[in-house]
């Protein structure tokens, strides 16, 4: 549940301020948990029926085709994808600045090197089957999340307020200002973004119509989520209160003493970055060789498994390599988590359990959906804007 994202909420509080950075923090936990429990909900509410993949509940509740797949696939598929791009360049950003930490007056190297140096781990554990087979890879990733956000809020702490530290927003204007705060929301969304994946987590859940899956499902998001909080709102707020409108859009970029701690930080986002990807990544490989076996007939052997997760590891990383932006692209793919996360989940509620018309059920889902989609629309163009407008600033295959 603890993303890689939890590393730009500093950032996002900077754009954000103190008062509604917090609130929104608060809202968008209390949320994506209240979702989650209903993604959760609607995993077996038909008997004898499994919904293991998100678009499959989308076609369930939607229809088969316009938008019960189309629609709810694409928002899936750029999630989750976006995600495999964000998790590539923090993997290789942190290798780097492990490097540095370590070796200050070594000769610089360009964040490639180390994108494609974190690439070549994918392409040794991305052919294993499915997510049974990374058991322990998903173990080591909750408890590295853990501790470089433990590192991360405790090296703030030490540090204590920077000499001259601004609290106030960094943009000159009122459109500037208010551009980077729909901006920042985007960088919350994403961090709440595992709404696309908790089915086929649930589906290796085992069930009986005695004790149904959502039990133990909904009792591991509890812990998750207590998780969430003693990670994500430490880093957030020690991190602005330490370095002000001047933090990074990583916090572990910002921090540099002790170097052991920050290299040993450094070292914890790379083994959790690993089991991240292969979590986003899983869904994508299935979609991918169900395609592949039943719209082109191929059949489902080892090799094409081998050559189809091969092949798209080299994508993710190639558009890293090209885009090592981590904050805009963050934003950017964050606006699409405001769909997966906090609007089809309560549309599909809405569609299959159709609660009492004007009941408290139907009334929080509708104001979760209208909201949503407010923030979605002004979150993309913003962030659309702030790539635009900061392209004269990029260094593409830097």
């Amino acid at each position: 549940m603890v993303g890689v994202g939890v590393l730009s909420l500093p950032y996002a509080m900077s754009k954000l301020g103190w008062g509604p950075g917090v609130v929104v923090l608060v809202l968008s936990w209390i949320i994506t948990l209240y979702t989650l429990w209903q993604m959760i909900q609607m995993h077996e509410m038909v008997d004898g029926r499994r919904f293991n993949r998100y678009w499959e509940l989308g076609q369930y509740a939607f229809g088969e085709r316009t938008l019960g797949l189309y629609i709810v696939l694409t928002q899936q598929l750029i999630v989750e994808v976006g995600a495999c791009i964000v998790i590539m360049v923090t993997g290789g950003k942190s290798l780097k600045k492990l490097r540095d930490t370590m070796c200050s007056t070594c000769k610089s190297m360009r964040p490639t090197w180390f994108i494609m140096a974190y690439a070549s781990l994918h392409f040794v554990l991305s052919p294993l089957p499915n997510f049974n087979s990374i058991p322990g890879i998903s173990m080591a990733a909750a408890v590295m999340s853990l501790s470089y956000s433990t590192i991360a809020w405790g090296a703030s702490v030490a540090k204590g307020v920077s000499p001259d530290v601004q609290y106030g927003y960094k943009a000159k204007s009122t459109a500037g200002t208010v551009f980077n705060f729909f901006s920042a929301l985007g960088h919350v969304a994403f961090t709440f973004a595992a709404h696309t994946v908790v089915l086929e987590i649930q589906a290796a859940v085992p069930s009986t119509p005695e004790r149904p899956s959502k039990g133990p499902m909904w009792r591991g998001v509890i812990v998750a989520y207590v998780v969430v909080a003693l990670c994500y709102f430490p880093v957030a707020l020690t991190g602005y209160w330490t370095h002000g409108n001047s933090v990074q859009d990583n916090i572990l970029i910002s921090l540099e003493k002790p170097a052991w701690l920050i290299a040993m930080a450094n070292i914890f986002v790379v083994v959790h970055a690993i089991g991240s990807y292969q979590i986003y990544a899983m869904p994508v490989f299935d979609m991918i060789e169900t395609v592949l076996v039943k719209k082109f007939h191929f059949r489902p052997t080892t090799t094409l498994r081998f050559v189809t997760r091969v092949i798209y590891v080299a994508l993710t990383m190639l558009v890293a390599i090209i885009f090592p932006f981590f904050g805009d692209i963050l934003g950017f793919f964050g606006g699409f988590a405001i769909s997966t996360a906090y609007i089809l989940p309560c549309m599909m509620w809405l569609a299959v359990r159709k609660p009492r018309r004007f009941g408290l059920s139907w009334w929080t889902n509708k104001i979760c959906i209208v909201l949503g989609f407010l923030l979605r629309g002004m979150s993309l163009v913003v962030d659309i804007r702030q790539i635009v407008s900061h392209a004269g600033n990029y260094h593409f295959f830097s």
